[in-house]
C-alpha cells in the first residue's frame, strides 16, 4: 500500500465528515438571538463555563 492510499484512508473520513457537516449547518442556520429569544425575557443570568474560562450571560 503506498503511502497516499494510506494518508487518504486516514484522513479520508474526516473530510468528508467535514464537508457533510457545513452542509447540514447552511441549511439549518440558528444565530444567537435565535437561541435566546427562546429562553424568554425573565431567565436570569448565569455563570457558564466556555473555551477554559469562567464568563457571566448577558
Amino acid at each position: 500500500m503506498s503511502a497516499l492510499t494510506t494518508l487518504a484512508i486516514y484522513i479520508g473520513p474526516f473530510v468528508v465528515l467535514g464537508i457533510v457537516t457545513k452542509m447540514l449547518m447552511k441549511r439549518r442556520v440558528v444565530d444567537l438571538s435565535d437561541v435566546q429569544s427562546e429562553a424568554g425575557p425573565n431567565r436570569r443570568p448565569r455563570k457558564v463555563f466556555l473555551l477554559g474560562g469562567w464568563r457571566t450571560e448577558d
